[in-house]
């Protein structure tokens, strides 16, 4: 029988030298294959006597179990290293300046919010964040939402699986939640926007399952009516940049504000186009109210000694209004072409002081 030590030190020198994958399945194949040469050997001990053929079956193992450990742990090194060539060619240079052909362009939904942002900024406004996923008392009981609402039926709200405790968690369905989130976590007096994703089940061509929504609330001693009608008008002027935009407050009802109203603009539908702040037609764009001294009693705030106004619109919406986009269902279908046609340019930062829009 040929010597087990050099076979072994021959094969295993061979593996270390391999150069390629390829190359390690060669050795693989020439070894440790059906017609390999450690596989022949093994098929001859039966011609050897009982106890030769013992030592010999025993040696045979231990090579075959050398060599296959070096060939698995030269494959993974090789691997290894064709990622990282791979990766290196592959590399792409962000710091590299944009080709002008290819230029991105900026989706109007973040258009809008930098404008809202830069809108209700000027007037003091924070930027306040919450968590997507919400539990029942800060999306629904807070916001004094009684158990029987539709608004907390499975038709309008996405749930979540329930917990080993019974509850379930769901989608928020609006931002009003972060509203709530705020006023437990920090002392009046609070004057905050929360822009974010909603969800709801509802899908046409002024709905979809997840949207965006702006919710404002201020906090103070000396809050009244007023402020919220001279805060809403001076946004609607400032955000269609039109400065006589007609705007109407209707009386309404929401749980969570108290006196409520829906705020509409004036318009023109005339010749089959929507014209912002021409004509004697009326369109609704934003609801907003009193914050109820439930909510604020519920979030730990004396109801006695502050109150509030909050306000609350659909960002897709006012977007669509103001640049003439028909269905809500294609800023979420990923086109390219619309994009580049509504898009806007990504380094035009949303300001008042020369306008919002370039």
């Amino acid at each position: 029988m040929e010597n087990l030590d050099d076979l072994q030190n021959e094969l295993v020198a061979a593996v270390n030298a391999a150069a390629t994958l390829g190359a390690i399945e060669e050795i693989r194949i020439s070894a440790l294959g059906r017609k390999g040469r450690v596989t022949s050997l093994m098929k001859g001990l039966g011609a050897l006597a009982p106890d030769e053929r013992r030592a010999a079956g025993q040696s045979l193992n231990v090579v075959k179990s050398v060599v296959t450990d070096a060939l698995e742990s030269r494959r993974d090194a090789l691997s290894e290293a064709e990622l990282d060539a791979a990766l290196a060619r592959d590399r792409v240079d962000i710091t590299l300046t944009a080709r002008p052909e290819n230029e991105g362009r900026l989706h109007p939904i973040s258009q809008t919010i930098d404008e809202i942002i830069a809108i209700f900024g000027e007037m003091g406004f924070a930027l306040a964040e919450g968590p997507d996923i919400e539990d029942d008392f800060h999306n629904f009981t807070a916001l004094n939402i009684p158990p029987e609402h539709p608004a907390r039926q499975m038709h309008d709200t996405f749930y979540l699986p329930e917990q080993p405790d019974g509850t379930r968690k769901l989608l928020r369905t609006h931002t009003s939640s972060v509203q709530i989130r705020t006023m437990q976590n920090c002392e009046p007096p609070l004057r905050i926007i929360v822009p974010g994703r909603a969800f709801r089940c509802d899908s046409d061509m002024t709905h979809t399952p997840m949207f965006h929504q702006v919710e404002g609330l201020i906090v103070d001693k000396t809050v009244h009516m007023g402020h919220l009608k001279g805060c809403l008008i001076e946004f609607c002027r400032a955000y269609f940049e039109t400065p006589n935009v007609p705007v109407r407050f209707r009386p309404s009802f929401f749980p969570f504000t108290e006196p409520s109203a829906e705020v509409d603009i004036g318009c023109s539908r005339s010749g089959g186009t929507l014209k912002i702040g021409e004509g004697d037609d009326w369109l609704e764009i934003l609801g907003c109210g009193m914050v109820h001294p439930k909510v604020l009693d519920a979030c730990g705030i004396d109801s006695t000694e502050y109150q509030g106004f909050a306000f609350g619109m659909g960002i897709e919406r006012i977007a669509m209004l103001k640049y003439g986009m028909p269905d809500l269902r294609t800023f979420f279908d990923a086109d390219m072409p619309w994009l580049r046609h509504y898009g806007f340019a990504p380094l035009e930062v949303a300001t008042l002081l020369r306008g919002l829009t370039p």
